[in-house]
């Protein structure tokens, strides 16, 4: 691994990995049965190199923001690196999102320049109306493009090149490297201004505990533009000189395939894919008969027993090759992050000797805060702080359990063109989480709730209350709210969160089921992990400020005194 302290930016350091690695193999791309590219370092850096070249001679400089919105591709990273060296600004947005979306978050980064694929600039560029207000954009680079298709004005990035070397532009670690949006998009834009010492401290910190190396092979499965992703599947694979293997389908029997076919040695995911890897295990598990099951019960309390005190990857592929090859033999670790993990699932991987990577981060904190070490293993826990953060537990009840707040050099710049939000979210240095949760006597973290109104779904998705209100306003009732049912009666946990609709009727006003299917129709039509799972109704007006906003934390207070069990109802 190169030395980060040495580097003032990411493309710093990146520009030194494609000569110190030049040789091996950093990115390999495949498509079902079919592998479109495996390029070395120095490979990729030619590739960057003609991107990079054009767009300096077009004028694309020091501190401009360009935009990504690509699925997992070598052209993602090869963008990416080539606005690193020309001195740039990244602004990894969501190919989830709607278009509208989209434009809405471009516009509000001030990107100049917007790097997507063909299917995803038809839809942005149907929303005609969206580019219009997005004044600063310049350049539209798209991929894969059929030949004769109309671009709206975009050009095609296999043709956008230029021959020549270009100049690289450093920049200083205090600079802006990357704006980064929360996946609430619905409200109020959150773009997390990350440096570039963001990153650099992350990739030391994260390294320390589950370093990469050349042969290594890292399954990118989150999209890139994930935050985790970004780091584990990009900047911290790339200046260890590991292989990062992009998958353009994800396909579950393709991704089983890619496994084996590639040997992998790490691989990051959401609570959510874990789960249900965890169940097309346990249904294998099943079909197996009596004899042999018992049999591998018995190899599994082995394997339990000999890695108690902390993983032996070796010892545990012999007492269970089965389970191993179908992970393809090499794999020394699942990183799971995004939202909270349940410990039943981490203790049954770790059981079957693949450990997981459990931990807890924002990001607004440069991805990760506390991460389980492994030593020995804890699926109780999120484990302990990284390397250089300092976490502190504040106004702790008598349990211990209080606001988490975080310092580090991780910890974002702020919120873009929100001051007043980022004077609130970062005080005296401190980052304030909005989570609870307490530490042991050992120094592992355990989470305990939110402290504020919002969920993280288990496929790491933040989700606030209020970006859902939409789908509701024109519901014939007085007024309405959504709630993360935690916030208003914390319970301790952080599984099976979920979000109330809080409904107050018109005078004399019934509540008929014609109403109900109304608000049954308009749940539907939400994507799953935005839907209210519950209704609250109330007698009375809700609190209010002379400007008529909704006093939402007083109106917490009130509904916190009812009973959860009689006053939420199924929707």
């Amino acid at each position: 691994m190169l030395d980060l302290s040495q580097y003032s930016s990411i493309g710093a350091a990146l520009r030194e990995a494609m000569q110190a690695f030049a040789g091996e193999v950093c990115l390999i791309e495949a498509d079902r049965e079919r592998e479109n590219h495996r390029l070395t370092y120095r490979e990729f850096a030619e590739r960057a190199a003609a991107l990079a070249k054009a767009l300096q001679d077009g004028g694309f400089g020091a501190g401009e923001r360009a935009s990504i919105i690509m699925t997992n591709q070598s052209k993602w990273l090869i963008s990416a690196y080539a606005i690193f060296n020309c001195g740039g600004v990244l602004v990894p947005l969501d190919y989830k999102l709607t278009a509208e979306q989209q434009w809405g978050l471009l516009r509000h980064s001030g990107a100049a320049m917007l790097i997507t694929e063909y299917a995803i600039w038809r839809q942005l560029a149907a929303a005609a109306e969206g580019r219009a207000a997005c004044g600063d954009l310049r350049l539209v680079l798209v991929t894969e493009t059929p030949a004769k298709a109309e671009l709206a004005g975009a050009l095609r990035w296999e043709e956008y090149r230029a021959d020549g070397t270009p100049a690289f532009v450093g920049r200083e670690r205090g600079d802006l490297a990357s704006i980064v949006y929360s996946s609430g998009t619905g409200g109020q834009p959150k773009g997390c201004m990350m440096t570039h010492e963001n990153y650099l401290e992350q990739c030391v910190a994260l390294t320390s505990l589950y370093p990469f190396w050349p042969g290594v092979r890292y399954l990118s499965i989150l999209p890139t533009n994930h935050a985790i992703d970004f780091m584990v599947g990009f900047f911290g694979p790339f200046v260890c000189g590991a292989a990062v293997v992009h998958l353009r389908t994800l396909r579950p029997e393709f991704v089983r395939e890619a496994f084996a076919k590639y040997k992998i040695t790490y691989v990051s995911l959401v609570p959510l894919v874990l789960k249900n890897l965890q169940k097309g295990l346990l249904a294998r598990f099943a079909e197996l008969s009596g004899g042999k099951r018992r049999v591998f019960d018995l190899l599994v309390e082995v394997n339990k027993w000999l890695t108690k005190r902390r993983p032996r990857p070796g010892l545990s592929r012999r007492l269970l090759p089965q389970v191993h090859s179908a992970f393809g033999g090499e794999l020394l670790t699942i990183i799971v992050g995004g939202a909270f993990t349940e410990p039943q699932t981490l203790q049954f991987f770790y059981d079957l000797g693949i450990p997981v990577a459990n931990g807890y981060g924002l990001t607004e904190a440069g991805t990760a805060i506390t991460v389980n070490d492994l030593k020995p293993f804890r699926a109780d826990t999120v484990g302990k702080p990284l390397p250089g953060m300092e976490v502190r537990i504040v106004n702790a009840d008598s349990a211990g359990i209080g606001e988490v707040h975080v310092r580090s050099k991780t910890v974002m710049a702020g919120y873009l063109n929100e001051p007043e939000l980022t004077a609130n979210t970062i005080v005296d240095g401190w980052l304030r989480t909005g989570d609870l949760g307490h530490f042991d006597a050992q120094g592992h973290l355990h989470l305990a709730g939110r402290k504020k109104n919002m969920i993280v779904t288990e496929e790491g998705k933040n989700i606030y209350p209020e970006d859902i209100e939409g789908a509701f306003e024109s519901l014939p009732v007085k007024e309405l709210c959504v709630f993360a049912a935690d916030y208003i009666w914390p319970r301790g946990s952080m599984v099976g969160e979920q979000l109330v609709l809080v409904v107050h009727l018109e005078a004399g006003q019934n509540f008929t089921d014609e109403l109900r299917q109304q608000m049954v129709e308009r749940n539907n039509r939400l994507l799953n992990y935005k839907r209210v799972h519950g209704l609250v109704l109330v007698a009375e007006d809700f609190p209010r400020n002379a400007s008529q906003k909704v006093l939402r934390e007083k109106l917490r207070e009130q509904l916190a005194t009812l009973e959860r069990a009689s006053a939420v109802q199924p929707l």
